[in-house]
């Protein structure tokens, strides 16, 4: 899976975790700090973990969350996690 069809499944997931999902899902890029741009809450990280999981079909088990600054870092994860 390439990068750019893992950004445009992350940014549908995004859409659903936030408060203002449709929003964040369109500026989100690879460099949108997940907190401090994108404005996700602990809890839409938590929403954002557990559907990155179904729809890719991997675990996050052991990863501290907040080695997670960015959208690119998730992507990064996402990739290794499916090659």
């Amino acid at each position: 899976m390439t990068r750019e069809e893992i950004t445009e499944k992350l940014r549908n997931i995004l859409a659903s975790a936030a408060d203002d999902g449709a929003e964040i899902a369109e500026r989100a890029t690879e460099d949108s700090d997940l907190a401090a741009d994108l404005g996700l809450s602990s809890i839409g990280v938590l929403l954002m973990v557990i559907a990155i999981e179904e729809r890719f079909g991997i675990k996050f088990g052991n990863v501290r969350l907040g080695s997670f600054r960015t959208v690119g870092d998730v992507v990064d994860y996402i990739q290794k996690s499916t090659a």
